[in-house]
């Protein structure tokens, strides 16, 4: 039974991850605009999933653990690269790019910075939730924000909640997932709020 629920709860959010940010992008796509997304927050976010892929593949766990990671950080880039695009400036990601391909090496220099950057990668992930939130809270336009999007994060959050108490129980994983299941959710439910008010104002 621990065995089906683990490949269940791991096949599940690696399935969730690779389509993860998807409606997000076609959303931005369709709209031809990145109204209503916080570019802090991608950047927090993007920061987060590539300490917590350096992390788990340091210590060595079980790949199923965190499959989805390089697939989101692949999403996360393809998202960035339509901000700076419909924005006007694509040359403005080289320097973000030449820094989170410095930081990916500095990371397991030694044992306490990897360490250390976990510990760490919670309060950026939870700021770059906190970015989207406070952009969603002053303007009170989800824009081209997906609800699907932060739902679907939310369903790999509490799966990743599953997958880490029957195999590492690592604390710090824990604590994350945790809180990024809470944001998540509150941030799904930020949107629909924005999209129900923008419909009754019509």
């Amino acid at each position: 039974m621990r065995t089906l629920l683990l490949g269940a709860c791991g096949w599940g959010a690696l399935g969730l991850g690779a389509g993860l940010k998807l409606p997000q992008v076609v959303a931005v796509l369709r709209a031809r605009s990145v109204r209503g997304l916080s570019l802090p927050g991608l950047l927090l976010e993007l920061a987060g999933f590539l300490v917590c892929l350096r992390y788990q593949s340091y210590y060595e766990y079980p790949p199923l653990t965190y499959l989805e990671y390089p697939v989101l950080i692949a999403q996360d880039v393809v998202l960035l690269l339509c901000v700076f695009h419909f924005n006007g400036n694509v040359k403005r990601a080289a320097p973000y790019v030449i820094c989170f391909v410095a930081a990916w090496f500095l990371l397991t220099l030694h044992k306490w910075i990897i360490d250390l950057a976990m510990n760490l990668c919670t309060v950026l992930s939870a700021a770059s939730k906190f970015a989207q939130l406070q952009l969603l809270w002053a303007t009170g336009d989800s824009g081209s924000v997906s609800a699907l999007t932060w739902g679907l994060a939310a369903c790999t959050s509490a799966a990743r909640i599953v997958t880490t108490l029957l195999t590492t129980g690592d604390l710090a994983i824990l604590t994350r997932f945790a809180v990024m299941l809470a944001l998540n959710m509150w941030i799904t439910a930020t949107v629909l709020r924005c999209r129900e008010g923008a419909d009754k104002a019509e």
